[in-house]
């Protein structure tokens, strides 16, 4: 048995798997942040501009303070952004905080 080699593939399976779970994870957000900017777009078509703030608030009660009034703008920014491109999918290549900083 080649103990160096066996070392070697059990590290390189976990690098490649944490690549894969890193990818998927980034685009269930996207994918994610993509149909909630699509529901506040909606939602304010029906509501209002103030339904974000609204549900920014109850957000922040009932899942997390992270979904501020901004971000959830931002979601809403993006689904607009690919609407207007027409683009038919997202990139994966790309990140959350790479669309964040691009919007």
């Amino acid at each position: 048995m080649n103990y160096y080699n066996e070392i070697k593939n059990e590290i390189i399976n976990n690098e490649i798997t944490k690549k894969i779970k890193d990818n998927s994870k980034n685009r269930s957000d996207l994918n994610t942040y993509y149909n909630v900017g699509k529901l506040l777009f909606e939602a304010g078509k029906h509501y209002g501009e103030g339904i974000i703030k609204e549900y920014s608030k109850k957000l922040k009660v009932d899942v997390g303070k992270q979904y501020t009034e901004r971000t959830l703008r931002r979601f809403k920014q993006f689904y607009n952004l690919y609407v207007e491109a027409k683009w038919s999918t997202l990139s994966t290549k790309l990140s959350w905080s790479h669309y964040a900083e691009l919007l």
